[in-house]
């Protein structure tokens, strides 16, 4: 298979996100400054798209950890955490997570937008845009920039959680004003000075009891940059939209991998509902297919696929797991994370 048809496959499905191989450091100790005191979490209020969103579900160059696409900027660590609001703030693995927001001068990509600079065109670019999958913690990680402003708004960065292809939340997140001060403070946002919209009087962020919940945590990292974290608390249904599976088209039920993380060997489990041709594989974060595992025709079923890592070594890290099934109804694909320890 191609990279580009593995891509395309699992973005198509919500499950194309790629997660980053390893966590920083940093990001585990913000991870656990993210999440709210006592086993508490807060459904994420609900926000606008705004006038910018853009669906790169089926492109697969965009599901990245890099977003900056080279523009400049004060670096920043963006590290989210999906969890469950019903289950004692689980964390919600196979979620997909689309971000966007504007580049140090108030400018986005895709549209043409009027800012400090006068009207520019950038209708041809996707700088500070970027869709990932959440690993077994619920999180996903993203490299770009503190974000600049524009006349209006306070700084924010837009995202969406899709559940199994279904959305499931869009909303923004903003940063402490004191902040912002400081940033704008610093080459090269100095240039535009202070922004007078603030948290409280931002037309999106102006409801403080709810906006709370969407101010992200940042601190400085020691190399030059900063590291940003938010717990988005989903309401997530016991029945129904999680259950879904409609990338399969019926055709089999891809349960979770067990045990996962996985450190000597593990099985992937699936129902074939009829006789089909299956192929497993293994990839990694860059779509670079790691193993195939199984590739042989199946009658219906209960399966289980062993994953013995003592006869096949891989590195530690988190995988995509890929499952094709492919019977006289045609050809049908899922992904999702293992974890290799």
């Amino acid at each position: 298979m191609k990279r580009k048809d593995f891509l395309k496959g699992i973005g198509i499905a919500g499950l194309g996100t790629l997660v980053p191989l390893n966590k920083s450091q940093a990001a585990s100790k913000i991870f656990s400054r993210s999440l709210l005191p006592a086993n508490t979490c807060i459904l994420i209020p609900a926000e606008t798209a705004g006038p910018y969103p853009w669906d790169f579900s089926s492109t697969p160059s965009m599901f990245r950890q890099d977003i900056t696409d080279g523009y400049t900027g004060i670096p920043m660590n963006l590290l989210l955490t999906v969890v469950d609001i019903n289950n004692n703030c689980t964390p919600i693995p196979n979620a997909r997570i689309d971000v966007w927001h504007c580049d140090k001068d108030g400018y986005y990509s895709k549209f043409t937008v009027s800012s400090w600079l006068g009207s520019q065109n950038h209708v041809n670019d996707t700088f500070f845009r970027g869709i990932q999958i959440t690993d077994l913690n619920g999180q996903v990680q993203f490299q770009t920039i503190y974000p600049g402003w524009y006349p209006g708004r306070a700084v924010h960065i837009h995202f969406q959680v899709f559940l199994n292809s279904v959305l499931s939340a869009t909303s923004q997140l903003c940063f402490p004003d004191a902040m912002n001060t400081q940033i704008n403070n610093m080459t090269p946002y100095s240039a535009h000075g202070q922004n007078p919209t603030t948290n409280a009087n931002d037309g999106v962020f102006q409801d403080m009891n709810n906006t709370q919940y969407q101010i992200a945590n940042v601190v400085a990292n020691g190399s030059g940059g900063y590291d940003a974290s938010l717990t988005i608390g989903i309401n997530m249904p016991t029945t129904g939209i999680i259950g879904l599976e409609p990338e399969t088209g019926g055709q089999f039920k891809l349960q979770p991998v067990y045990p996962n993380p996985v450190s000597e060997s593990a099985y992937i489990p699936f129902v074939l509902k009829n006789s089909a041709h299956v192929k497993i594989e293994i990839y990694d974060v860059n779509a670079k297919k790691i193993l195939e595992l199984v590739n042989a025709k199946m009658d219906s079923g209960d399966k289980k696929i062993l994953l013995d890592l003592n006869k096949t070594p891989i590195k530690s890290g988190n995988y995509i797991y890929q499952v094709t099934v492919e019977n006289e109804n045609g050809n049908f694909r899922q992904s999702k994370v293992l974890t290799i320890k």
